[in-house]
């Protein structure tokens, strides 16, 4: 797409969690310290960095540590952990409660989008190591430098796929029925409805069909599907999941405020009514192209991009107040150069069920890659990907993006879908993630062994069951 990472992305930020107490902890950008194993350069570039959580509260998370080596043992053990709550093995695992209450909720509040007495502790294992503990700079990350991902990735993306594949795009569109033939096991054709009451439309005689759906788009297509919920109870099952309610807002202020990093998390604020959330600045982050942010008119103030994950009881109420909840609570009780700042316009958007939810002994009822209907495969972050899995088996952007290679690698793999220079067995190539450092490797081989030979006997992990 000839787009170029320095153009697109700002350099690695840190980012900040805000309480009503003020600055809690500053997560800096771990590759710009001394390179160490992992979890001991991660320990010592932020042994400074939390302001008030006491040291004799952080050592606790040694607990998971364990975890993180026991995980995988086999798919039994990942399956009896993700039966747990996390919020359970936080307690069976030592952790203090003012770490949980303090850090790890808030961060799994805008990480994975519930607190933790809603998530699979495996999965929320997985994401701590991946993010946090597989390497020191794990969890370093940067954000878009210019306009938005839908202008600088995703529409070039689709022009090019217009252009050099003859791509149709049919945006404002949503799948409502996939119609299978009994038979042959196949779907056959796609029933589809345009958003805003606009025209039904089918597409008839369907080489293959990629389900890139969210459970609430599950959901529906599977409740208007019958002949597909009757010959493959994995999309019914994938349908009974749940969903996680997402607010997004920009709100453009009338002065400037210095705040100490773009990137910043709100921890434990009664307002937050039982959401996560997180606010951006954007003057900070798309300095360069500051007047964009304000449609070409003359820059007023700051930028911020603030959004609520978890926020149903927020989506309740009116844009006005959502925005009044930010600048008159949330904003000025977080970092006091807020207080008396106006909005001069603002933008709300609520995404009801739009993220996934990864729920206690959820595992079993995520869709698979490849299904039972041989022409129809699942992309997205909630799909066990089996013997492809890639990088953490719950949220991961990157890991969506994975399994959506691998969905069209299955087509082609099996000589479902070909096309012009395409032939059978041809496949994308997938980045592999970066390999466990020797320590973790040495350290799960070594648990294997002493658990394996336990078993026999009756003497299971105290931890689970």
């Amino acid at each position: 797409m000839n787009i170029d990472e320095k153009d697109a992305f700002t350099e690695f930020t840190p980012s900040s969690f805000w309480s009503p107490d003020g600055l809690e902890a500053t997560a800096p950008v771990f590759g710009d310290s001394m390179a160490l194993p992992s979890p001991l350069g991660q320990v010592f570039a932020t042994f400074d960095n939390f302001k008030r959580l006491p040291l004799s509260d952080r050592v606790t998370m040694v607990g998971l540590l364990y975890a993180m080596l026991d995980l995988n043992r086999d798919e039994k053990t990942f399956e009896a952990y993700d039966r747990l709550t996390a919020h359970e093995l936080f307690i069976r695992m030592g952790l203090s409660k003012r770490l949980v209450d303090d850090f790890i909720r808030p961060t799994l509040l805008v990480g994975l989008f519930k607190p933790p007495e809603e998530l699979s502790a495996a999965v929320v294992m997985e994401l701590l190591y991946y993010y946090a503990l597989a390497h020191q700079d794990s969890f370093d990350v940067r954000w878009i430098k210019t306009k938005s991902i839908a202008e600088v990735i995703v529409g070039p993306t689709m022009a090019r796929l217009q252009s050099e594949y003859g791509l149709k795009v049919m945006g404002s569109t949503f799948v409502s029925k996939v119609e299978v033939d009994e038979a042959t096991k196949k779907a056959t054709a796609v029933h589809y409805l345009k958003k805003d009451g606009g025209k039904a439309g089918v597409i008839k005689d369907v080489d293959a069909v990629v389900f890139a759906l969210g459970a609430k788009g599950m959901k529906s297509v599977v409740s208007n599907s019958p002949v597909l919920a009757r010959m493959a109870p994995e999309f019914s099952a994938a349908a009974s999941l749940g969903g996680i309610d997402v607010v997004a807002t920009r709100i453009w202020l009338d002065q400037y405020v210095d705040v100490q990093h773009p990137a910043n998390v709100f921890s434990r604020f009664e307002a937050l009514r039982g959401a996560g959330g997180t606010f951006f600045m954007l003057d900070q982050l798309q300095k360069d192209s500051e007047v964009e942010l304000w449609g070409g008119e003359e820059p007023k103030g700051s930028v911020i991009a603030a959004d609520f994950y978890n926020g149903g009881a927020i989506a309740c109420l009116s844009d006005d107040d959502i925005v009044k909840l930010l600048t008159d609570e949330l904003l000025p009780a977080a970092v006091p150069g807020f207080k008396g700042v106006k909005a001069v316009d603002f933008e709300v958007r609520r995404y009801p069920g739009a993220v996934s939810w990864f729920s206690p002994g959820s595992y079993s009822k995520r869709p698979p890659l490849e299904t039972s209907i041989s022409n129809i495969v699942c992309a997205g972050d909630w799909v066990r990907m089996g013997d492809r899995e890639h990088g953490a088996k719950g949220l991961c952007q990157e890991r969506a993006y994975v399994s959506g290679l691998e969905a069209g690698n299955s087509l082609l793999r099996r000589c479902v879908v070909s096309g012009a220079g395409v032939s059978g067995g041809a496949s994308h190539p997938v980045i592999p993630i970066r390999p466990d450092e020797a320590q973790v490797v040495l350290g799960r081989a070594l648990n294997k062994q002493i658990m394996d030979t336990l078993s026999p006997f009756g003497l299971a992990s105290p931890w689970i069951r």
